[in-house]
Parts: structure tokens; C-alpha cells; sequence
């Protein structure tokens, strides 16, 4: 399938720059910004804010990775999820636990803290959320305040970029192909936010 809206070139100081700068970390420009680049003060904006939040460091980092994944892997978004696995192999993280987090509920790998996490990705992402007073009290007993609220607005940004992306209708591009282990195939029941 392709972009609902086409991707466009890059062009511009700021465009060479991001081109140069993605193909590096990356090998490739992404697809989300090739298409977003029709308005340029939405990707800058946009680029700046994900730059600030990696910069976060009261929430661990493989916590905010698992969490992306499951939002992504909910909403049905192939490009966040498929860039994040791949961004979980170059952080070092857990990558037999990062394989997992589609089918999270079935592995056995994760721990109760990362299962809680899991759940309030997931949790945050339904429409109306279902946050449980339960959850969220667990969570903030492990992680502290700090932590607590920087994994929230994580999770509320990876809803954007999944949902921006999915509703662009732009796909996996494949940069997980790069990793050792396969990720996990998505349970059948998952691929789109619950309405309870």
C-alpha cells in the first residue's frame, strides 16, 4: 500500500541534513518524514519533540522501548514497530524480550514490572483509555513519580506517531529485517485499539 499522501523530496539545507542524518543512523531516510515533509513546521516540530523525549532519563530505557512497541503493535502501526525492534537491537537492549512484545500476554519472558508497563501501554491506547486506578498505583510504587510521569507521556507520544503513521498509511520499511532475532507475528485479536 502506498502513502495516502506521497512522499515528497527533501529538499533544503534542513532536508539534506535530516537525509544525511537518517541514511547514517538508519540507512535509510524514513518514510513518515519523506511524506510529512509537505509541511515542513509539522516535521521540525515534530523532529525536535522526539529529540527532547530521547533525552528523558527518569524511566528506563527498555520500559519506554517495550512500551512504543505495544502501542505500535495495538494500533497496527508496521513502521513504528518495525523501527523500534530495530532501535532496540542498536540500543543493546533485551532483543529476546523485545521479539515478544507483539504477543507479550503469551510470553513468559517479561517480568511483572514489564508486564505492568506492557499493560498500561496497552491500557493508555484503548479508546476510552482503561487506565485502572490498580495499574496505575502498582506502577508508581516501582518506578517513583518521575518515572511514572515521563512513561506517560511516552506512551502518549508513541499513540501519536502510531496513529499519525497508520491513518498516513505508511508501512514497514523494513529496518528489522537488519535484526538477529525474527519479532514475533501480532495475536490475531491485536492490530487495532479496543473500544470496551
Amino acid at each position: 500500500m502506498a502513502p495516502r499522501v506521497p512522499k515528497t523530496e527533501l529538499t533544503g539545507f534542513t532536508g539534506r541534513m535530516i537525509k544525511r542524518f537518517s541514511r547514517k543512523m538508519l540507512g535509510d531516510v524514513p518514510e513518515p518524514v519523506e511524506v510529512m515533509w509537505h509541511n515542513r513546521k509539522v516535521v521540525k516540530a515534530t523532529l525536535r519533540l522526539g529529540g527532547k523525549a530521547s533525552k528523558w532519563d527518569a524511566a528506563d530505557e527498555s520500559l519506554k522501548s517495550f512500551a512504543h512497541m505495544a502501542v505500535a503493535a495495538q494500533v497496527g502501526c508496521g513502521w513504528c514497530l518495525d523501527l523500534s525492534y530495530f532501535q532496540a537491537q542498536n540500543e543493546n537492549l533485551d532483543m529476546a524480550k523485545a521479539s515478544q512484545v507483539p504477543r507479550w500476554r503469551e510470553s513468559e519472558v517479561f517480568t511483572p514490572l514489564e508486564q505492568d508497563v506492557l499493560e498500561y501501554a496497552e491500557a493508555m491506547t484503548n479508546t476510552p483509555p482503561t487506565v485502572t486506578d490498580e495499574l496505575s498505583a502498582r506502577l508508581l510504587d516501582r518506578l517513583g513519580p518521575a518515572a511514572m510521569v515521563e512513561l506517560t507521556v511516552f506512551i502518549a507520544l508513541s499513540n501519536f506517531a502510531t496513529r499519525s503513521n497508520t491513518a498516513l498509511g505508511i508501512e514497514s520499511q523494513g529496518f528489522s529485517a537488519a535484526c538477529e532475532i525474527p519479532l514475533a507475528a501480532r495475536p490475531e485479536s491485536s492490530g487495532v485499539a479496543l473500544t470496551p
